[in-house]
Formats: C-alpha cells, sequence, structure tokens
C-alpha cells in the first residue's frame, strides 16, 4: 500500500464561468494543519488552474481526494445509456466521450453534453425537462439512477444524489461531468483509483464525498457543512488534527476542503477503505468508487 506524505481535497464545482467561488483547495503534511491554497494572481480557482496544479505542482507522493462522481451509474442497467449503440464500455471512454462532445465549451464546461439529442433523455435538466430515461431502470429511486458506491455512501447515512440529476442544491451532476473532463485531460499523468490500480508509490487522485470526512468528525450528515471556524476546530480536533488560525466566519467550501484534507491523513493508512468488499474489477473499470465509502 502506498504511504502518502501529503494529502490534498479538492472542493470541486460545476457552475458556469472563467473563475469558480466554489472551487477551494486544502493541502496537509503527515502532522501540519490543513491550509488553503490560492490560484496565482487570483482570488478564485479556475478548472484549468486546478487541471495544472495536478499535472505540475503536486508536492510529492500526494493522495488526492475531489469532491465529485468520477463516473455514472453502469451496474443497475449494464451500461452508462441503455440501448443508445455508442454508449462506452468503461469509464475511460466515457471521460473521452464528455470531452469531445464537450470540445467548444470553455472552461471545461459540459454544457453540450447535456443538451445532446440523444443523450439528454438520460438527464433530468433545468425547467422541468426530465429524460424520458431518467428513471431507468424504472422506479429504482426517486432521485434518479445510483452507482454501487452511492449504495454505500447512503448505508453511511449520508443522502447521495444521482449523477444525472442537474437540477436543485444537492445536485453533484455538473461538477462530474466537468471533473470527467479534468480527468480525460490529465491522461495519464496520475493514476485515478480505482479506474487505475493503486500504485506502490507515486502520487493518487481519489474521488471523495466531503460529508464522509465529516461524519468522520463526529458530525452528522445534515450538519456536514461548516461556516466557522470554531466549528471547524472542532470538527479537526476530533480528527486529532492542529487548527487552523482564525475566527469567525468561513465559506463552507473551503471548511469542507480543509476538513477533508486532515480526514484523508487519517483515513490514508487504512487497508479496508482501499478494498471494498463491492469494489469488483468490472466495477472499479465502469463506475470507479468513492474513497472511504466501506
Amino acid at each position: 500500500m502506498p504511504r502518502f506524505r501529503h494529502f490534498m481535497a479538492i472542493d470541486w464545482s460545476g457552475a458556469l464561468g472563467p473563475r469558480q467561488k466554489g472551487i477551494a483547495v486544502a493541502l496537509c503534511g503527515l502532522e501540519d494543519a490543513p491550509r488553503l491554497l490560492r490560484p496565482n494572481g487570483h482570488a478564485h480557482w479556475s478548472r484549468e488552474d486546478v487541471l495544472r496544479l495536478l499535472r505540475d505542482g503536486l508536492p510529492q507522493d500526494t493522495l488526492v481526494g475531489l469532491d465529485l462522481g468520477i463516473s455514472l451509474p453502469f451496474a443497475d442497467a449494464g451500461a452508462f445509456f441503455p440501448d443508445w449503440p455508442d454508449s462506452p464500455p468503461n469509464a475511460r471512454t466515457l471521460w473521452a466521450l464528455i470531452d469531445a462532445v464537450c470540445a467548444q465549451d470553455e472552461h471545461l464546461a459540459a454544457a453540450s453534453f447535456v443538451d445532446h439529442p440523444e443523450l439528454s433523455a438520460y438527464f433530468r435538466r433545468h425547467g422541468g425537462r426530465e429524460g424520458a430515461r431518467f428513471h431507468l431502470p424504472a422506479a429504482l429511486h426517486r432521485r434518479g439512477r445510483m452507482r454501487v458506491t452511492e449504495e454505500a455512501q447512503a448505508r453511511a447515512g449520508c443522502n447521495p444524489y444521482s449523477n444525472f440529476n442537474l437540477v436543485g442544491a444537492a445536485q453533484v451532476g455538473k461538477s462530474s461531468l466537468t471533473g470527467m473532463r479534468l480527468l480525460h485531460r490529465l491522461g495519464g499523468a496520475l493514476p485515478v483509483w480505482p479506474i487505475d490500480p493503486l500504485p506502490e508509490s507515486g502520487s493518487v487522485v481519489t474521488e471523495i464525498y466531503t460529508t464522509l470526512a465529516a461524519v468522520a468528525a463526529g458530525r452528522s450528515a445534515s450538519r456536514a457543512k461548516m461556516t466557522d471556524r470554531a466549528a471547524l476546530n472542532h470538527a479537526l480536533s476530533a480528527l486529532g488534527s492542529a487548527p487552523v488560525t482564525g475566527t469567525g466566519p468561513i465559506d463552507d467550501h473551503s471548511a469542507d476542503a480543509l476538513l477533508t484534507a486532515a480526514w484523508l491523513r487519517t483515513a490514508a493508512p487504512r487497508a479496508d477503505l482501499w478494498k471494498p468488499v463491492d469494489l469488483t474489477p468490472e466495477l472499479a473499470r465502469t463506475e470507479g468508487w468513492t474513497f472511504g465509502a466501506a
């Protein structure tokens, strides 16, 4: 099992525009308090900034957690897009398809994919536009199709949403699709677990769900979001981490990233989290997994 020396959590965003207030990046080492990283010359990160950081700016042996879904449901229906003849066979070809369809979308956006004349039938979009195939297989979930790892998240007390759902404050579909474009652009620069095998050394990208970190720190899923430093430092203390400096308000994106970086440090040595019982080789290639969803 790899011995990581640095731990990075990235709270992601699928919002439109060149720079995103919702992107936060936090880093910690083996003993220090987590700290926020800022992009050079700007107040907010762009998705391209994060891509450059992952390709060229990581400290050695960094475990990177991306707060997004790295794939779409596959196991429930035997395909990402059942009955569509060009449905990709695995996650990496899905990423390539999304990036190709969205080649003209700036800032790694994914609007062209969800508005695709055939693929839009699988998504729930704004304006009451629920595709005819959003609920495949029928009546399995009111919130749409789920990956196996999202079922595991639910068993851990979380409230996951389908990556095919693009509506509502809790939706993660947009951020997941833009994140898959980023993962495709990474190419072979970094392994993405469990799509790729876990290497014995070096840096690795994983999917995270920041609510899992909050639950591990003693907060309930309904109280996962924190907006003041006192609450954040209490949660950090529960994970054995040194506190962040300062007092007063903090935005929830920054708090999520800071807490999850510290949680990754405690979770990474746990062999059981790298070997979930439900994670088959086929599932790893197609749906992936959320690190920590045991």
